[in-house]
């Protein structure tokens, strides 16, 4: 078995939102006719719990022709292409040089991985003590699979899938 890069989480830093706000402003800049909206999401867009360094972005396009043109800017601004992902029509694309480094998505209109997500985020903001508990499970996982991101990612899926459920449950609160 070969050791996968070290499983990162480091504490919740207040400038994440500021480093998301340049960012998406570059992004609207390359991709502004391409795009319908750019989110901040993943761990760094929830206040208070520890994440990897990396800003997690999905951008809404316009249409899934868009695909195309947008990752051919994206190639062109130095992001390296990672595939689709979630078997849902979303290409994501790593910027490593970048402080901090960027993951971004693209993800066609009206996608359930990108409603998801959103769906998560925004009850982990709004509900703190199910923010904490998911950063505490995080660090039991990073601790646990320090080498293995696969198994690091699958095994929240549980907590993300339990808290979807219960936002949509109860969308109100």
């Amino acid at each position: 078995m070969t050791l996968g890069a070290a499983v990162e989480l480091v504490p919740y830093d207040p400038r994440w939102p500021d480093d998301y706000a340049r960012i998406r402003d570059k992004l609207e800049g390359l991709l502004g006719p391409y795009a319908m909206a750019i989110e901040h999401i993943g761990s760094t867009s929830i206040p208070g719990i520890a994440a990897k360094p990396l800003i997690d972005i999905d951008i809404i396009l316009r249409s899934s022709a868009d695909v195309p043109s947008a990752t051919q800017i994206l190639l062109t601004e130095n992001y390296e292409p990672r595939g689709n992902r979630y078997d849902d029509d979303v290409w994501a694309f790593m910027r490593r040089d970048g402080k901090p480094p960027e993951r971004i998505y693209l993800c066609p209109p009206n996608n359930r991985t990108h409603e998801r997500r959103v769906i998560f985020r925004d009850y982990l903001r709004a509900h703190p003590t199910e923010a904490a508990a998911y950063a505490a499970l995080k660090l039991k996982l990073a601790k646990t699979h320090r080498h293995d991101g696969d198994r690091y990612t699958a095994e929240k899926r549980y907590f993300v899938d339990a808290i979807i459920e219960k936002a949509s449950d109860n969308p109100k609160g």
